[in-house]
């Protein structure tokens, strides 16, 4: 784990490895499509593990522009909410990939403060089929969290969520190499 002890309220990042569904959280956060309609990846695996009243709670939300976030409930995810974000399509960096994918990371810490969360866990948004390179998209990540953590005014728990050892390992180095260090 991280201490953030430079933020107003000291917020707690950490890295775990395994199925995002899984966690009992205040809220997950979805790399959804656009149309929130589930998908593959981790989109897919939240919609069938939260179940079909996620796909009408979604489709009643009439989609989600890139760069932006919405919430719903967690139905049946150990979750409270699930934030829905829609990161952007890898374009080689030329189509603003990297502001927008900023943007999601701002924006579900917008939303989970405006519905009082204190802890959120983070899929690796546009990793996977949306071609993200996953270095620059782990950087881009853990610096908005270090950012929005000296911004909140209540502490909290982030949690970046890596499905495989590979992205694990990419994100114990790079809260490493940005000087977060790790430990009790």
């Amino acid at each position: 784990m991280a201490e953030l002890e430079d933020s107003p309220a000291p917020s707690r990042i950490t890295i775990w490895q395994g199925d995002i569904t899984t966690l009992a959280v205040d809220a997950i956060v979805n790399a959804a499509n656009s149309a929130l309609a589930g998908g593959g990846g981790v989109d897919g695996a939240i919609h069938k593990a939260a179940g079909s009243e996620l796909y009408t709670a979604c489709a009643a939300l009439g989609g989600c522009p890139t760069g932006e976030a919405v919430i719903t409930p967690g139905f049946n995810l150990p979750a409270r909410y699930i934030i829905h974000t829609v990161g952007p399509i890898w374009r080689g960096g030329k189509e603003n990939e990297p502001e927008l994918l900023r943007s999601c990371y701002r924006e579900s810490f917008r939303v989970a403060v405006q519905n009082q969360c204190k802890s959120i866990a983070f899929s690796a948004i546009s990793t996977g089929v949306y071609g993200f390179p996953k270095q620059q998209a782990c950087s881009i990540a853990i610096e908005e969290a270090v950012q929005q953590s000296k911004i909140l005014t209540e502490k909290m728990e982030i949690v970046f969520v890596c499905f495989d050892a590979l992205t694990f390992n990419l994100y114990l180095n790079t809260l490493q190499q940005k000087g977060i260090t790790l430990g009790e």
